[in-house]
């Protein structure tokens, strides 16, 4: 739906969806662009997700849009996105959502790459390894829902400026137990992020998003992806041909943070075959905190 880029939202813009009011505008996706909004009852700022139904032309898209609601309904979690409700009119589809007043992890990661100062240009290790730990905190609540995420990557992942605290959005593609998608057979997903068994189409389990959390893991850890700039659709043959070419560089090379035991860690999360990968996002959130209680200094006995 590249089609959403160029849609004129202007007549949204004041208008009401239930108990909601359109403020005006945030950013656009590809499953429709986000709106600060106004719940009127309870007087509060929210997030309102729209897309147009003359956008919407498939069944498909349509579906993608409601179940993204309907399996994030069921995730309450304090790092998932919460959405208050969902509904139509006769021009859109719309979610109302929990706003989150901050940047997300992609915006954040861009920023401190500019930075004038070079070993500036990457969060500090302390905010990755606790920003790695909601987010897999998050994930295994939703999979232990029977919900996977499948696109997992930094612009869906939100940091809440006043708590700092890691936020998980954008379930639009997500694969539920109770919801056969309608995309089954087709690759989804963000290629750089997602894993090989996505690329070639394949089924997903858990798995899936352990693979593109340690891709955005390596992300957080070096500043930015350490693999070959190349073409989305180069990138999605190479998963599917050559898996394990992806990183061309060992873990070890990418950063002075990457250790011996870091770089398993890596290298576990991100096997071509999931059956290699953790079991769980616990087990690689508990992996990577055993890693980074390692590396705390010992107080010595009084």
């Amino acid at each position: 739906m590249s089609e959403i880029s160029d849609h004129d939202y202007t007549p949204a813009i004041g208008r009401s969806f239930g108990n909601f009011v359109v403020v005006r505008e945030l950013g656009r996706g590809t499953m429709g662009a986000v709106f600060i909004g106004y719940q009127q009852s309870l007087k509060r700022q929210v997030a309102i997700k729209l897309l147009p139904k003359a956008l919407a032309r498939s069944e498909l898209a349509r579906r993608q849009f409601r179940d993204e609601a309907e399996t994030v309904a069921v995730l309450s979690h304090p790092h998932i996105i919460t959405i208050f409700e969902r509904g139509e009119d006769d021009d859109y589809f719309y979610q109302a959502m929990q706003l989150v007043e901050g940047d997300d992890l992609a915006s954040l990661l861009g920023k401190l790459a500019r930075h004038p100062v070079p070993h500036r240009r990457v969060l500090p290790l302390q905010h990755s390894v606790r920003l790695i730990s909601e987010i897999l905190d998050g994930l295994e609540f939703a999979h232990e829902e029977g919900v996977i995420h499948q696109d997992l990557k930094p612009a869906n992942i939100l940091i809440d400026h006043r708590t700092g605290r890691a936020l998980i959005a954008d379930f639009g593609i997500a694969k539920t137990q109770q919801i056969e998608y309608y995309a089954r057979g087709l690759v989804v997903g963000t290629p750089q992020y997602l894993s090989p068994e996505q690329a070639a189409a394949g089924d997903t389990d858990r798995r899936s998003d352990i693979y593109s959390a340690g891709v955005m893991l390596l992300e957080m850890l070096v500043g930015h992806l350490p693999v070959r700039d190349e073409s989305g659709r180069d990138t999605v043959l190479r998963k599917i041909r050559e898996p394990d070419s992806f990183f061309p560089e060992p873990f070890q090379n990418c950063a002075p943070t990457i250790d011996r035991i870091m770089a398993g860690i890596l290298a576990k999360a991100t096997a071509a075959d999931p059956a290699q990968r953790y079991i769980s996002a616990r087990a690689f959130g508990q992996a990577v905190q055993r890693w980074f209680q390692s590396r705390q200094p010992r107080r010595a006995a009084p």
